[in-house]
């Protein structure tokens, strides 16, 4: 089951990997001759014209736009948050439910396996490859800047980790939304729809202590940057909150999975 499970899913990890990293060396490539020595303080005077509130919302006020760790370290994650995310929730919500739109739950439901297994097993296959990208980009990232430049290693390294605690429980809060419906299309537009919301409500977060309650409606905030880029560490009770939020979603959708009726 986990062998046809990978197999089945490998495309669509393959091709999602792909243009993260083609659009990234894309980056690389130009970002040096746009933003050079020269311009680099430029482009630094004007990003502070900006409000703080934007600024901190893209880590620009903590992070320099003069070379591309700095760009990384601000629009660059936020891009790289919002893809995996992305395609993380659209894993999670599609992973089971495809099976029924594509008829073939009538021949998982002739193998002897129960449908505990089935979900332990596509569980398994969908956090591999959700690793298994962010580990890839986490790779290309590491080996582009240091050709190009000399990054903070460690630093680098830790904000590579980061997009795996908003992305896991994107993908679990994705895959128990599925189980209430069995229509794969409306799932797409759902996926996107909560990954947008959840990175608007944490940048309307940052915007002052009066919506600061927003950042409690999003999975982007488990991620928490800021801490890397300024103290170079995570901070234990986000990882903690990412794995119980994950541990609690998975445990719902089983038991809704379970009592569904299957089309």
């Amino acid at each position: 089951m986990i062998k046809r499970e990978l197999k089945v899913n490998l495309k669509g990890f393959a091709v999602w990997t792909g243009t993260v990293l083609v659009l990234l060396l894309l980056i690389y490539m130009v970002y040096p001759s746009i933003v050079t020595a020269e311009n680099g303080k430029k482009v630094d005077e004007m990003v502070k014209a900006f409000p703080p509130e934007v600024l901190k919302a893209f880590n620009m006020d903590i992070a320099g736009l003069d070379t591309a760790f700095g760009w990384l370290k601000s629009e660059g994650f936020v891009f790289l948050y919002l893809i995996i995310g992305i395609y993380s929730c659209l894993l999670g919500a599609n992973i089971l439910l495809k099976e029924e739109s594509e008829k073939t739950i009538e021949y998982l439901a002739a193998l002897p396996i129960t449908r505990r297994r089935i979900c332990a097993d596509k569980i398994i296959v969908a956090v591999i490859y959700i690793l298994a990208m962010i580990a890839a980009i986490g790779a290309f990232n590491m080996a582009a800047l240091n050709i190009s430049e000399t990054p903070d290693n460690k630093q680098l390294l830790l904000l590579s980790i980061t997009p795996v605690f908003p992305s896991l429980v994107l993908f679990a809060f994705g895959l128990f939304i599925s189980t209430f419906t069995h229509k794969t299309k409306k799932m797409l537009g759902i996926s996107i729809g909560m990954v947008f919301a959840a990175y608007i409500f944490n940048v309307i977060s940052e915007m002052g202590e009066k919506v600061e309650g927003f950042k409690y409606l999003s999975a982007f905030t488990l991620a928490d940057s800021r801490s890397v880029i300024t103290k170079c560490e995570f901070r234990p009770l986000y990882a903690l909150v990412s794995a119980a939020l994950f541990a609690v979603f998975i445990a719902l959708a089983v038991v809704r999975y379970q009592k569904k009726e299957l089309v």
